[in-house]
């Protein structure tokens, strides 16, 4: 499996990310390529969801379990959709500042390996483009302010 991992440290709470990243109805307004999204059910530390991706003719629907212990962690799992395999983790960590050190891990497998070999060229950057995506859209609701950001792969 293939394996991406980003650090940021950023001035929201560790409460404002998670609310950010749990609030997945609202990820067509701001996520690239998510068209769509449906909550089948959420019980507050578990929810059930479909998101809709596409990119220009391309459509994919995936399904995952979010399992959301406020305000320090996310882990989504991959129930059904084109992967093989996708599982990624979101960690909120206060930075003694007033900010949190936010944790992005994701690990994929494409169900055909001479597509995971075209689109491992691409998927890498598509992933940090969304990370990025969750930073501005936090900037957007909670006030922008200078952030430090890092990648380790």
């Amino acid at each position: 499996m293939r394996r991406i991992h980003e650090t940021r440290r950023l001035p929201y709470s560790p409460a404002q990310m998670f609310d950010l990243v749990a609030d997945v109805a609202r990820y067509p307004e701001f996520l690239p390529w998510v068209v769509a999204t449906r909550i089948r059910s959420d019980d507050g530390t578990e929810m059930v969801a479909d998101m809709l991706i596409g990119f220009k003719a391309l459509r994919e629907k995936f399904t995952s379990r979010v399992h959301k212990e406020r305000p320090d962690r996310l882990w989504v799992h991959y129930v059904d959709g084109p992967l093989r395999d996708l599982d990624n983790r979101w960690t909120f960590t206060p930075d003694g500042e007033g900010g949190c050190e936010i944790e992005f891990c994701v690990e994929f497998a494409f169900k055909n390996r001479m597509f995971e070999m075209l689109a491992g060229q691409y998927i890498d950057r598509a992933f940090r483009k969304m990370v990025e995506a969750f930073e501005q859209r936090a900037a957007a609701l909670y006030g922008s302010s200078s952030s430090s950001a890092h990648s380790v792969a």
